[in-house]
């Protein structure tokens, strides 16, 4: 196409929200109407199934569970009284809750104020929150957050250490819907043993976000030990869609954030995200340029590039959203499709000197996603040549690479906004929440369920249980042994590399094991163990 034809098919895909003050560019994708009129029926099916979503239908029968994200932006739409009062009641107790700290009516047990905040937790219960602080948090914010989001035992000693003294002013909150995921409880006990090595009482320090019944093992801790505070997590919101939860508004709200208008965008943009016709819906758009890229199949990389450092952590944060939900071996008829989208990016205009090159001349197998800003600084730019400002080189190297890339037959979306507020943050959540629920039904597959990582899971609590037996044998024999014998003796000769790499990790951090003998031939080595 020449730059008039773009120009009017830019004008022709153009979709903006005059209340958001949103734009979603579609137009550099390279479908065409015949692709768009054939894809019809797909999108009906898609938005008949989001509609009973929202209104309650079983949407994750793996687990027996609704899936109700879209309530907590407007409890109105509940399917019931009783959930809509929790929604509610919910709110009003983080708010409490966050007022008490902030004014010293909650303080420490020396009687000081909080000063800063200790999230733990991993996925949802970290990435969200994360990219939220990022994107908004005030640069004198009422509590400085830090969080341990890793069972790294490196990554948990240097944010403890970061804290130091600190931590005698430092809330935590845990956050974990079971109270069963490995990497939080760990982080919490690594924790509780820091304020314990200090002399302080855990208990008078802590708080909690989790399901508040027997499910749950955090909330027996809790309630055994007293803590500060409990927040609830709703059996029917997943932790990919949590941020607009207690998970994500608790801490955002003691950063000093306005969870309020966070949630005001989010249901501005659940309104016209209901909307049937394709080209009135930002979502939709999304989900077709997302069909059209992969042929249905997934078969191309989803690049996200915002240029803005605030909106740094927003790929990371689509990247579960995306991955996890749509990321599936079967589909709802429970034929064998492997679907999925993969997820990267960094942010603009840093990717210039980075994988860019790759982008414009490399293998096509990506469409790219910019994220564009308008608003550059509170104030006046500096000039640094005449009229051209820093502003105008990060606008001026979007703008660039969108042309570089298309004039190189790659395929980009851009979705624009004014500025970064907790507006436009809680309305891009929801944009791309219902872009991935209607991508999901276009494909026809499950976007609630995860049942690849409750494999993980599994396999690494039988790694765990795998290494108590090895240890277990090891601590009964004064005789070196080689692998395969540990192997043979424990009943498990076809887990002998996973015994191997167990025996190498083990010796790495002195636990007694010691190995002997080519380090190259595994096989040949002798292992002893010291008590």
């Amino acid at each position: 196409m020449d730059n008039l034809q773009l120009w009017q098919r830019y004008q022709d895909w153009l979709y903006y929200h005059q209340g958001l003050d949103i734009y979603v560019d579609v137009s550099r994708m390279g479908f065409n109407d015949d692709f768009y009129t054939t894809m019809q029926p797909k999108f009906a099916f898609a938005f008949d199934s989001v509609a009973k979503l929202e209104q309650g239908d079983i949407a994750n029968p793996d687990e027996n569970r609704m899936v109700g994200h879209y309530w907590l932006r407007n409890p109105d739409i509940a399917p019931t009284q009783e959930i809509k009062e929790e929604i509610n009641n919910s709110l009003l107790e983080i708010k409490e809750f966050a007022q008490k700290i902030h004014s010293g009516t909650i303080t420490t047990p020396q009687g000081e104020k909080f000063t800063d905040l200790l999230s733990v937790g991993i996925g949802g219960s970290a990435l969200g929150p994360q990219f939220v602080s990022q994107a908004l948090a005030p640069i004198n914010p009422n509590l400085t957050i830090h969080f341990i989001d890793n069972t790294d035992p490196t990554g948990i000693d240097r944010t403890l250490t970061k804290l130091g003294n600190k931590l005698k002013t430092t809330l935590v909150l845990v956050i974990s819907k079971s109270g069963g995921t490995p990497e939080t409880r760990n982080g919490m006990l690594e924790v509780k043993n820091a304020y314990q090595q200090q002399g302080l009482d855990f208990s008078r320090y802590a708080a909690a976000i989790t399901m508040m019944d027997d499910s749950s093992k955090l909330y027996h801790v809790v309630k055994e030990e007293n803590w500060l505070a409990c927040f609830p997590m709703f059996d029917w919101v997943g932790g990919r869609t949590s941020e607009l939860s207690a998970v994500g508004l608790l801490p955002a709200l003691l950063e000093g954030i306005n969870i309020d208008e966070m949630l005001e965008g989010a249901k501005e943009m659940d309104i016209v995200t209901r909307e049937r016709n394709v080209k009135k819906n930002p979502s939709a758009l999304l989900a077709l340029s997302w069909y059209y890229a992969g042929k249905g199949k997934g078969e191309k990389d989803m690049v996200v590039l915002p240029y803005k450092d605030s909106l740094l952590l927003f790929s990371r944060y689509l990247q579960q959203l995306v991955m996890e939900s749509l990321g599936k071996e079967k589909d709802l008829d429970g034929k064998t499709v492997y679907q999925g989208i993969a997820v990267y990016g960094n942010k603009g205009s840093t990717d210039q000197h980075a994988y860019v090159q790759q982008l414009r001349e490399g293998i096509a197998n990506f469409f790219v996603t910019f994220i564009e800003v308008l608003k550059d600084r509170e104030g006046k730019s500096l000039e640094l040549e005449m009229d051209i400002t820093s502003g105008d080189y990060l606008s001026g190297l979007l703008q660039g690479t969108r042309k570089a890339l298309y004039d190189n037959g790659r395929d980009s979306i851009t979705v624009t906004v004014s500025e970064v507020t907790p507006r436009i943050v809680g309305a891009l959540i929801a944009l791309y929440e219902r872009a991935v629920s209607i991508y999901a039904y276009l494909v026809n597959i499950n976007a609630y369920h995860q049942p690849g990582v409750e494999a993980g899971k599994k396999a690494a609590a039988s790694i765990l249980s795998l290494q108590t037996e090895v240890l277990n044998l090891l601590k009964n024999t004064d005789k070196s042994l080689s692998i395969a014998e540990i192997a043979t003796n424990t009943g498990k000769s076809e887990d002998i590399e996973s015994i191997y790499k167990i025996l190498r990790h083990l010796e790495a951090n002195d636990r007694g094991v010691v190995l002997t003998g080519d380090r190259k031939l595994p096989n040949t080595l002798k292992v002893t163990y010291s008590k």
